[in-house]
């Protein structure tokens, strides 16, 4: 008996995971990724419980690891120097692990690779869609040779990130689905530590309407992003990507700490300049075409949980079709029906508590942070302050995936 094939685009963690479901549910994916090659290891991410759970479930937890580091300290900073002790990432409710985002895509590439057709440098151009399957024509560019090429498949999977093509080809343009958030955020790894700090430090400088957080981790370097606000988010391109920064966090001196990290990022390698939206839609599926991950819903950095939402939409896709193997349109329906409600609450706090959690917003939180600041600084104050945000953080301890 042929085994039904599946078009999986994108490989970030998505993509992998629903490669490796697919797989081991009898499908044939075939992964497709429009880079020439796997992607660096990327930037900080933290994996809630929610996250953990799948993974756990999917035989790769070990293997993701843990790069928090327990004798880390993380303190809040201001431009003239001053510092004291803080609430880091890791300390929040639900004790998420930081890690990198490559960590989370090489645990499942060792996984999928063997198992799994992959195609780089490749994208979809077309997809048509008919009632026994769908019919898309790639586009494969090698040096500077493109070539295309038609195939079915009974499935066509779109984890291929916040502008993506498979969204577009099957539901229409971004600018039905993309909610600017009016945010830019700039992300490196640095490559040395700060001046007058320990490597495996955090520190969090917080200014109303832009922030810049330092994520430390165990054994790696640490990562730094940069966030602020803006009414023009086209003008923020139009410039090399620190000048935008350098006038979002002027005309005030930087001071050393700042232009430390600004410098830093000016002299990386590798760099993450973008604006931040969440993709809200009325349905993530056709009969045959269906949206996942930052594709689908893009929760934003502020929820804390694109990477874990990624593993159980994954993990469930690969369930719901698995309870319908003759029937992929009500699987995705059930698919859509059941993740629903988990993602507009995590889209709701990353708009509302997430978002002023790493950016200060209004009056209030300006005025609050301050007091933070005071109650965090000493271990008692700090597991009053974990008591006290419990509440909002235990949605990212729900185990939607599960059977």
């Amino acid at each position: 008996m042929n085994k039904p094939r599946a078009l999986i685009v994108g490989m970030g963690i998505g993509g992998l995971a629903t490669a490796m479901r697919l797989h081991e549910i009898g499908w044939e994916p075939v992964l497709i990724e429009r880079a020439p090659g796997r992607r660096a290891a990327g930037y900080f991410v933290g994996l809630f419980e929610t996250g953990r759970a799948t993974a756990e479930r999917m035989g790769v937890l070990d293997a993701i690891g843990n790069r928090t580091d327990p004798a880390s300290v993380t303190y809040d900073i201001d431009r003239e120097g001053r510092r004291r002790p803080s609430m880091g990432y890791g300390d929040l409710p639900g004790e998420p692990r930081l890690i990198l985002r490559g960590d989370i895509e090489a645990a499942l590439y060792d996984q999928v690779a063997s198992k799994t057709e992959i195609w780089y440098g490749t994208t979809p151009v077309a997809i048509d869609e008919h009632p026994d399957g769908v019919d898309v024509t790639l586009a494969t560019t090698t040096g500077e040779n493109t070539t295309e090429t038609t195939e079915r498949f009974g499935l066509v999977v779109g984890a291929d990130g916040l502008r993506s093509t498979v969204r577009r080809l099957a539901f229409g343009p971004d600018s039905d689905y993309l909610q600017p958030f009016h945010h830019i955020i700039g992300a490196t790894i640095l490559k040395e530590p700060v001046p007058g700090f320990r490597p495996n430090d955090g520190m969090i400088l917080a200014e109303p309407g832009r922030s810049v957080w330092v994520f430390p981790f165990t054994d790696h370097q640490p990562s730094v992003l940069f966030n602020y606000r803006t009414d023009d988010e086209d003008a923020q391109f139009r410039r090399p990507p620190v000048e935008s920064l350098r006038h979002a966090f002027g005309p005030e001196p930087t001071g050393s700490v700042l232009e430390n990290l600004l410098t830093q990022f000016e002299r990386a390698d590798d760099v993450l300049f973008d604006s931040t939206h969440q993709v809200v839609m009325p349905a993530w599926h056709t009969d045959r075409v269906v949206l996942l991950g930052d594709s689908a819903w893009c929760l934003t950095l502020y929820s804390g949980m694109g990477s874990s939402s990624a593993l159980a939409g994954a993990d469930f896709l690969g369930t719901t079709l698995q309870r319908n193997p003759d029937n992929i349109t009500r699987a995705l329906r059930e698919y859509d029906q059941r993740l629903r409600p988990f993602i507009a609450t995590q889209q709701h706090l990353g708009r509302t508590d997430g978002l002023a959690m790493f950016v200060p917003q209004t009056r209030r939180d300006i005025t609050v942070r301050p007091l933070i600041q005071k109650l965090t600084s000493n271990p008692v104050g700090k597991r009053v302050m974990k008591t006290v945000i419990a509440g909002q953080f235990k949605s990212k301890s729900v185990d939607i995936a599960a059977p």
